[in-house]
């Protein structure tokens, strides 16, 4: 009985932890491509935000993140800095190009 109780509650942990990466996963992508659509407009403090509010998520998820998945979610975190670095000198090519390589990035995480 004692071994049956600690499968599940594994099994709980694991599902959990799942869904925790899972919706910091899906805030990470919806504000990176936020910051892309910022980007096209031409704003790079507005592009710096979402790509904040993106790294912020992406770190989260990649805490708790497994194999390939956090792989991706890392390159994505370097993307999306690299991104802000960009914005805060107004480069808005570059870090629209960096947004657009975090969210692919954050895209295959979810695969």
């Amino acid at each position: 009985m004692k071994k049956i109780l600690s499968v599940i509650a594994g099994s709980l942990l694991f599902i959990s932890v799942s869904v925790f990466a899972e919706e910091h996963l899906n805030a990470a992508l919806e504000h990176a491509n936020a910051a892309v659509a910022e980007g096209h407009a031409g704003s790079a403090p507005k592009l710096a935000i979402h790509a904040k509010a993106a790294l912020d998520h992406s770190l989260a998820a990649s805490l708790v993140a497994k194999s390939v998945s956090k792989n991706h979610i890392d390159a994505a975190s370097k993307s999306l800095q690299q991104a802000i670095d960009h914005a805060a000198l107004n480069h808005v090519d570059p870090a629209t190009k960096a947004s657009e390589e975090g969210v692919a990035h954050l895209t295959a995480a979810k695969k």
